[in-house]
């Protein structure tokens, strides 16, 4: 087979870049063959147990991988983006992956382009190429299989489920059964999910909300993907507006599927993805959601002339109380925080912009650009023209 043009058949079809490797080597990359540079992608590393398999920089921005078994070939799919697509992501992706400057603008262009792809679409997308490379056919729950433990070790896991589930009196009918997936979610713990999920099988069956087997399985799984965002995600520290888009994302993604056995396997995929997101999302120890959500109101305002009242007015809070919690949980000041946010965020406009240090000053808010420069030199020992010279020597 000739596999750059399978490669470029895929990505004309998906819209989702490849990377094919051939004994260590990229040989090519759809977003190189775009951009005319040397297909020289840094991927994300794999722990080349399984075929295929996923590697994610974060729950937004994943990678797939598969062994062209019996050769030296290796295809990657990816970046593949679970979420609309902003700056931040952006500013991660060049941060992870070696893209010269001259590349960034152009890419950025490119990387708008390509399609959102759920994580439940991507396994889908692997598997489609397992089969078409190897003949091989894939089942989305053997991607979240333990590939480390030995059966003494899953036997020692699902000892300790069934101990605690008695010490929290979890009986098996479908309101203490949702409680305790709402916590194992919630709490991050995909080891614990997996193990909960694997061992239960079958949901509780639900009140007949169609009059379609297919049809309930929809409604049943629409009803639950907002529940785990509502009582998991958002509880744990994921972002609501983002909880919301994923909601719509998995809620869309349903509606196109045509079987039930399809329903479930993202039914799997979505409580997976929604538990690994939490527990990259925990709060902090002895931070609240209440202040979780006044750091997240500054972080999404950097570029505004933010007050300590504008924020207490964002929470409910009256500003002598948000004052005192604040300090009482971060140990910092509401104007400290609202410094160091915007002062991150002149860095990452530093790093990966073309703005003048006249215009970074004015986007942040700033006074005057002198003034810009002696807060950010006080803070990091550089000027932000310093800062901007050594990031670029770096790279």
């Amino acid at each position: 087979m000739d596999y750059i043009l399978f490669c470029k058949r895929f990505f004309e079809a998906t819209g989702v870049p490849v990377t094919l490797q051939y004994q260590g080597r990229a040989i090519y990359t759809s977003l190189g063959e775009q951009l005319g540079y040397e297909p020289e992608e840094v991927r994300p590393q794999y722990p080349q147990e399984r075929n295929p398999e996923f590697s994610s920089i974060s729950s937004d921005l994943e990678y797939g991988h598969v062994h062209v078994e019996g050769t030296d070939y290796h295809l990657y799919i990816g970046p593949l983006f679970t979420v609309p697509l902003n700056d931040a992501l952006i500013q991660a992706y060049f941060s992870e992956f070696s893209i010269a400057p001259e590349y960034r603008e152009p890419l950025t262009e490119l990387l708008y382009a390509l399609p959102i792809s759920s994580h439940h679409q991507s396994i889908r997308y692997l598997a489609f190429l397992h089969l078409c490379l190897n003949q091989k056919e894939m089942e989305v729950e053997d991607l979240y299989r333990e590939e480390r433990g030995s059966r003494l070790d899953r036997n020692r896991r699902q000892m300790d489920l069934q101990i605690h589930a008695k010490e929290d009196e979890v009986q098996h009918n479908s309101y203490q059964f949702e409680q305790q997936l709402y916590r194992y979610i919630a709490q991050g713990d995909t080891d614990r999910l997996r193990a909960f999920l694997d061992h239960t099988r079958e949901f509780p069956p639900e009140g007949k909300m169609a009059f379609t087997p297919l049809r309930r399985e929809k409604n049943n799984f629409i009803s639950l993907v907002s529940k785990v965002a509502l009582l998991s995600a958002v509880p744990a520290g994921v972002d609501v507006e983002k909880a919301y888009q994923l909601v719509d994302l998995y809620a869309q993604e349903c509606e196109r599927l045509q079987t039930l056995r399809e329903v479930r396997q993202l039914q799997y995929v979505m409580l997976m993805d929604f538990c690994k997101r939490c527990g990259e999302a925990r709060l902090p120890e002895g931070i609240s959601l209440d202040i979780r959500k006044a750091c997240d109101f500054i972080d999404r305002h950097t570029n505004a002339l933010l007050s300590v009242a504008d924020v207490a007015r964002a929470v409910g809070f009256s500003e002598s109380y948000l004052m005192h919690r604040f300090r009482q949980e971060t140990g910092s000041s509401v104007g400290a925080f609202i410094t160091a946010a915007k002062l991150e965020e002149a860095k990452n406009l530093l790093r990966f912009s073309e703005r003048s240090l006249a215009e970074i000053s004015a986007y942040l808010g700033y006074s005057s650009q002198s003034y810009f420069q002696k807060i950010f030199k006080q803070h990091f020992g550089l000027t932000p023209g310093q800062f901007r010279r050594k990031e670029t020597a770096d790279e």
